[in-house]
């Protein structure tokens, strides 16, 4: 049963992403008949501890405080990707695990839980900024880059900032039901549910290669999204067999010539989206999709929602 939630901090904490969590569970919605939360935040670093916007929080609990938690939060620091943390708080948190506890990490938290050895063997995800640093540093961690927020009970990672509202509001709906998680989610005038699968709003730049073999064809490819374009006639403009493109292709991207076409294609119709008021018919066209039903279906399997949510998550709801 979800009653008891500590939040851990440590110097370099992040107030939102604290802020998340110490809304989610640490404020007394009694009045409208919603559960008491026994919440406090505990310092792994003595009674002050120095956020990243200049000023400091006095924290009343040391480690202690975890011992009797059911929830263990930890919520992101600019530092931590590159801090050693104390080894108390890892044993503290190995411990809640081994006792029943969930451990919940916001952002750069998860390299807390990594450092613990908490994420070996399980699926987390971190903001998309993090995920190829937490690979390198845990490789054995099952990470999912593009989600939101994963739940590998007892462990609960989450992407960046507002992510962390969903994870928390996601682990209400699962042990007190959708009504609380509703209700709450009210009070915070935020959305009631989005899914952890759906993905981490983010243009990423395609890897770094080690040399430039396939430059020009990429470049082509991008300004011609709209053009059925087949392997062959791509490697000829490579002066390659097919075969040869393909290899050298994966090798310099990291993907596929469809998937890196489609995932372009799909980038182009987020920025029409935010930008343009073209139809989705309109977009569907220059994008190469060809019709708004095949934009739709690759938009919502890449990005996780319809193009029209999409549209009116950046501009607002009359933008349909």
């Amino acid at each position: 049963m979800l009653t008891n939630v500590a939040a851990v901090v440590m110097d370099g904490v992040q107030p939102f992403e604290l802020g998340v969590v110490c809304e989610v569970f640490g404020i007394d919605r009694s009045d409208d008949g919603l559960p008491v939360y026994d919440f406090a935040v505990a310092s792994a670093e003595g009674a002050e501890v120095r956020t990243t916007t200049g000023f400091s929080l006095r924290v009343e609990h040391g480690l202690e405080r975890l011992e009797s938690a059911d929830l263990i939060a930890v919520p992101a620091g600019w530092s931590y990707p590159d801090r050693e943390f104390p080894p108390e708080l890892l044993q503290a948190l190995r411990q809640g695990v081994e006792r029943g506890a969930r451990v919940l990490s916001v952002c750069s938290g998860v390299y807390v839980l990594g450092a613990a050895g908490l994420l070996d063997g399980r699926r987390c995800t971190a903001h998309w900024r993090h995920t190829q640093e937490l690979a390198v540093r845990h490789p054995r961690a099952r990470i999912e880059p593009d989600v939101l927020y994963v739940d590998d009970d007892p462990v609960i990672t989450s992407a960046g900032t507002a992510a962390g509202i969903d994870a928390c509001l996601h682990l209400v709906r699962k042990e007190q039901g959708p009504e609380v998680a509703n209700a709450i989610a009210r009070r915070m005038v935020v959305p009631p549910h989005r899914d952890g699968g759906q993905a981490q709003y983010v243009e990423r730049p395609l890897p770094a290669t080690a040399c430039d073999t396939v430059g020009e064809v990429l470049a082509w490819m991008e300004r011609n999204l709209d053009q059925e374009v087949t392997v062959e006639q791509l490697a000829e403009r490579a002066h390659m067999s097919p075969r040869t493109f393909a290899r050298r292709f994966q090798q310099e991207t990291g993907t596929t010539p469809y998937r890196w076409i489609l995932r372009q294609r799909v980038l182009l119709a987020q920025r029409l989206l935010e930008a343009t008021d073209e139809t989705v018919d309109a977009i569907a066209g220059r994008t190469g999709f060809g019709t708004a039903a095949a934009l739709r279906h690759q938009f919502v399997r890449a990005v996780g929602v319809t193009p029209q949510a999409y549209r009116r998550t950046f501009r607002g709801p009359r933008a349909a």
